[in-house]
């Protein structure tokens, strides 16, 4: 296997850092975004699971080559679903760093830049990029693991004008996430245009106008209205009103940097630098002017989910590689203790950061084994002892609880449930036809962890196919509870 210079890829180093990485930011099963993609892969390998309101993880996986792939493996190696996912969340983080090694290789001339970006994206792999709401690399598994890495690979091979790999990747980008290739689509155009910045502006109109097919249909100039509007407007990050100065600042500032690399002559990078740096400028510009556009009038609200600002994400990764790299070059010339010096702090720090928003679970969460979170525990004895055609009321704001760290109830416990209020009300900001059903849903669960057994009756007459709930806190007088442990309760509704 080779890098974007033809050169053999370090495996043994980057499969270190692999397991560096690992370690340094975890792994969870189910957690924040991966509630809506994880069920998707066990509905497949078990059409028999989540009877009821599938629609809210359905309607992202339908649109994914990430729930048959992960579940063709799963029966082609007869792994359990869970070990499956975890295999593939080590490949895609390796796949991740050698994705960055590449485009590293075509930027810059030096082993010791090459190597020092290497060791500083280990250390912040989990940082945030800018106010997107997005991770550079999630520590769990979702279709940006897959999307993450083949998004770099493509951006490496038009840089180095291996255009078979570069077309191969855009395109397995589009079959995990067609989100993310639109933005890739719109950065090759931007590279293609700064090499032919002499062509004719004429030119550039058909390829500007077959990008508007790639829009999904359901967009309208109409206001939100109703319980989309609440759903879409819970996303504050979608509008760029809402975004505070220091979110400017980490928007602004990358920009700022990238511009100087395009213009400065910087020791030991190759032309790649120069038209990365460049190809920044439009595609995070024009982004920026695209959400500001749909901020101005309530008449966009329609348009927002398309995020224009995600592009972020690509600019703040490519960022952290090309300003270590510059750091690696022109101080660990003759100091080669520098890039350990630069990425140790960073990894302490993110470990830090790690262990601070997921405190009452494992570092790194092997499947097939009970956990130190009561709330995980609780959905492992859930999947292990209810009917799988069992369906379930949850508090709808149960995400926010303290000790959940955000694992969803789906994704682990395996069994169908209501809507709730916060992961499902994503989907809704993107699907607005789920809105009503959601807030029904959600409102109907809101405050379950207080009911009586007469809320419960209410409740099951309202939606019969309820049949159990999970109760955070003493179960009910009257109720059936088989379990009841940790501060959590299971019980049949009466």
């Amino acid at each position: 296997m080779t890098d974007s210079r033809g050169e053999r890829l370090p495996i043994l180093g980057l499969g270190g850092l692999t397991a560096a990485a690992l370690l340094i930011h975890g792994y969870h099963l189910g957690v924040e975004d991966a509630e809506i993609y994880i069920p998707t892969v066990k509905k497949l390998l078990n059409p028999a699971l989540y009877p009821y309101a599938n629609e809210f993880f359905l309607s992202h996986g339908h649109l994914s080559l990430f729930g048959p792939l992960l579940a063709w493996t799963s029966r082609l190696t007869h792994l359990p679903a869970d070990w499956s996912i975890f295999a593939w969340y080590i490949l895609t983080l390796f796949a991740t760093l050698a994705s960055c090694w590449m485009l590293l290789s075509a930027c810059f001339s030096s082993a010791r830049a090459r190597w020092t970006g290497m060791l500083v994206v280990t250390a912040v792999l989990a940082m945030p990029a800018t106010n997107t709401a997005l991770l550079l690399v999630d520590p769990y598994m979702t279709a940006r693991s897959f999307s993450t890495p083949l998004t770099i690979f493509a951006l490496a091979g038009l840089l180095e004008r291996r255009y078979v790999l570069a077309g191969v990747a855009s395109l397995l980008t589009a079959a995990f996430h067609p989100q993310m290739v639109a933005y890739l689509i719109f950065l090759a155009f931007v590279l293609w245009a700064a090499e032919r910045s002499k062509a004719r502006v004429g030119e550039r109109v058909p390829v500007m106008a077959s990008a508007i097919g790639l829009l999904p249909t359901g967009f309208n100039l109409t206001p939100a209205a109703g319980p989309y509007r609440e759903a879409l407007f819970s996303r504050d990050y979608f509008f760029l009103y809402n975004w505070s100065w220091y979110h400017w600042l980490g928007m602004l500032a990358p920009l700022a940097i990238l511009a100087w690399f395009w213009r400065a002559n910087l020791r030991g990078t190759r032309p790649a630098f120069a038209s990365l740096s460049f190809a920044m400028l439009p595609f995070g510009i024009l982004s920026i002017g695209a959400a500001a556009f749909l901020a101005s009038s309530p008449s966009f609200d329609m348009f927002a989910r398309l995020q224009p600002l995600r592009t972020f994400h690509l600019i703040t990764l490519v960022l952290v590689l090309l300003l270590s790299g510059v750091i690696g070059e022109y101080l660990a010339k003759s100091r080669p203790w520098v890039p350990a010096l630069l990425a140790v702090p960073l990894a302490i720090g993110m470990f830090y950061v790690a262990r601070a928003t997921y405190p009452n679970s494992p570092q790194i969460e092997i499947p097939g084994r009970t956990s130190s979170n009561a709330w995980v525990n609780t959905l492992l004895w859930v999947r292990n002892n209810t009917p799988l055609d069992a369906v379930f009321a949850v508090d709808s704001r149960y995400f926010m609880d303290p000790g959940i760290d955000v694992h969803g109830f789906r994704a682990v416990a395996e069994r169908s449930a209501l809507a709730d209020y916060f992961k499902d009300g994503g989907v809704v900001s993107l699907f607005p036809g789920l809105a009503p059903e959601w807030k029904q849903m959600s409102n109907a669960t809101y405050g379950l962890n207080h009911f009586r057994a007469d809320d419960f009756r209410r409740l099951k007459s309202e939606y019969p196919p309820v049949s159990w709930t999970v109760i955070h806190g003493a179960s009910p007088a009257g109720m059936r509870c088989p379990y009841q442990q940790q501060g959590y309760a299971v019980c049949q509704l009466p």
